[in-house]
């Protein structure tokens, strides 16, 4: 059952993925043919076409390598001065004039194939309808994560340690230890030797009323070797006990998230698990929250994809925060499925970690970066800027911008691309993150 589980969180991420790939697409279909741009293709994946179909001008598809996609508007770029002319343009001056010219090439022909067409070319729009053109398949993304996390938060709801006692500990095992079970020279733990019961709720402790566990336990840890009272309430009936927690070694959480290990008051009880469901904007926070943290990795993805290397050549353990591919991505869900936790727990993870690769679609298309749609928008934006400035010294307008000029650019960003891509398949087939003690 394990397996078939860990199969099924994969293939339900791969669909997951195919379908933001899809919505991403869709972010720039519809406003490229609101906007009146002739739309040839639109493509879910890479290589061999294994399905399409023609609706209207636009050949509807899907490719065999599922991992992008995209849609071919006519007039790109502007004609190149062979199309101008009506001379045919030659390739010549090296390996990238050669691409250069094959790139303006490709673009004449969408030109060609839009003539006499309705519509107007992607070059000849005004700069903000370009902007929001490039901009739709991310900000797809980004809406497709709101909605997945506000699901998670609101929908199911976050898992909440709550004031109600779920077990006792008989007694205190070292830290660290591989016992399970108590022996007669193990000490009792505070809690059982106190009385608390698994059902009692926990009302106030020393003094102080609680509303959450966490608020228990800082308390508790604050007081170790003391004997202090705690208030909970049994059968409706409110019963005063008094405690004294030990001093123990034990992992606490930080501000941050992260766990430290400290010299803590312990007694040895643990709090029921409920999901408590989150406002609605929480959905909205969480996006935003992880957009600004996956912009960090994005700044730094070099750095962190050479440590990556260098952990998979020297076999050391991968740093948690270290990017994944879509094989890791992949495991991850796979793992998430096959715990062996209650199934909405296992929901709850797979639409979590969906979000979170959206939000890194969204983040990541935002580079300024051919062929990004970052790079895309800044060159409608250097556009807007030289034209803008022409009107004002009064000059006539400026041709647009040649992008295929870039083509050089573009091709090192792709080998680049692929470079890292090879780099995190590896790392994860062969040095996976272990975020679940895997």
């Amino acid at each position: 059952m394990t397996v078939i589980a860990f199969i099924i969180g994969v293939a339900l991420l791969v669909v997951g993925l195919a379908v933001s790939i899809a919505l991403h697409e869709i972010g720039h279909l519809v406003p490229a043919k609101k906007f009146g741009v002739r739309v040839g293709q639109y493509m879910i994946g890479f290589g061999p076409t294994l399905w399409s179909r023609r609706i209207g001008e636009t050949e509807y598809g899907v490719k065999a390598l599922p991992l992008g996609g995209y849609i071919s508007m006519a007039g790109m770029y502007p004609p190149s001065d062979a199309t101008a002319s009506g001379a045919a343009g030659k390739a010549g001056g090296g390996f990238f004039a050669t691409m250069v010219q094959d790139a303006r090439t490709a673009n004449d022909e969408t030109l060609a194939a839009g003539s006499g067409s309705r519509g107007l070319y992607f070059y000849e729009l005004p700069v903000w309808k370009r902007i929001i053109i490039m901009l739709g398949g991310p900000v797809m993304n980004f809406l497709l994560a709101v909605v997945l996390f506000t699901i998670v938060v609101s929908g199911i709801g976050a898992q909440t340690a709550t004031t109600t006692i779920a077990a006792v500990s008989e007694c205190v095992l070292p830290a660290g230890t591989s016992q399970t079970t108590c022996t007669s020279s193990d000490p009792a733990s505070p809690a059982a030797a106190a009385g608390i019961l698994p059902g009692d709720v926990i009302v106030s402790v020393d003094g102080t009323d609680v509303d959450t566990f966490a608020e228990a336990s800082a308390i508790i840890q604050d007081k170790p070797e003391t004997t202090i009272p705690i208030v909970v309430e049994r059968d409706g009936q409110r019963q005063s006990l008094q405690v004294t927690p030990m001093l123990a070694t034990r992992q606490v959480a930080g501000e941050d998230g992260t766990a430290t290990t400290a010299e803590v008051g312990f007694v040895g009880m643990t709090a029921t698990v409920e999901y408590e469901r989150q406002p609605i904007w929480e959905g909205p926070k969480a996006a935003v929250t992880q957009t600004q943290q996956v912009a960090g990795i994005i700044w730094q993805l070099p750095v962190r994809v050479y440590d990556t290397a260098v952990d998979l050549v020297t076999g050391q353990e991968r740093d948690p925060n270290s990017p994944l591919s879509v094989v890791g991505a992949g495991r991850l869900a796979g793992d998430v499925a096959a715990t062996d936790t209650p199934i909405l727990n296992r929901v709850s993870g797979l639409l979590t970690i969906l979000g979170a690769l959206n939000i890194a679609l969204f983040v990541f298309n935002l580079i300024p970066l051919l062929p990004l749609d970052g790079g895309h928008i800044l060159i409608a934006l250097w556009d807007g800027i030289r034209r803008f400035w022409a009107k004002l010294w009064h000059r006539p307008p400026p041709k647009p911008v040649d992008a295929t000029r870039l083509v050089p650019v573009t091709f090192v960003v792709v080998i680049a691309l692929a470079v890292m891509t090879v780099v995190l398949v590896a790392a994860d087939l062969f040095n996976p993150v272990q975020l679940l003690g895997g």
